[in-house]
């Protein structure tokens, strides 16, 4: 039986949540995914959720993926963070580096590289 992982993703983009879910569904994962498109609301499934892969962008509407970063590592070290932003800047990755995020992607140049990610860990867990 696959093992069952459960997915966040983050971002104000219906684009780019929908280019991730159909990624996943390429995957041979069993998986449950939760999606949130601003802070509050990431936050608030946070607080309920211990996701096993959270994908994060940086800029929301309201709030900071990187301290939604901040937040799930305190209360779950163990959960695989990946931020994906338009916003690749040394100091921005800097920071999500030493908030433990264990990829940053830049949406525009590694977007497929999520996918890699998500097919690896998967592997890793069979």
């Amino acid at each position: 039986m696959p093992l069952q992982t459960t997915i966040f993703i983050v971002d104000d983009s219906s684009i780019i949540r929908e280019r991730i879910l159909e990624k996943l569904g390429m995957l041979p994962m069993t998986s449950t995914v939760l999606q949130a498109k601003d802070y509050q609301s990431a936050n608030q499934i946070i607080d309920k959720e211990q996701p096993d892969i959270a994908i994060l962008d940086i800029q929301l509407p309201d709030g900071s993926g990187i301290d939604l970063l901040s937040k799930i590592k305190n209360m779950r070290k163990e959960t695989v963070v990946i931020m994906l932003t338009n916003y690749p800047y040394s100091i921005i990755r800097k920071r999500c580096d030493e908030l433990g995020a264990d990829y940053f992607f830049d949406k525009s140049t590694e977007f497929e590289k999520v996918l890699e990610v998500l097919e690896t860990r998967q592997t890793a867990v069979r």
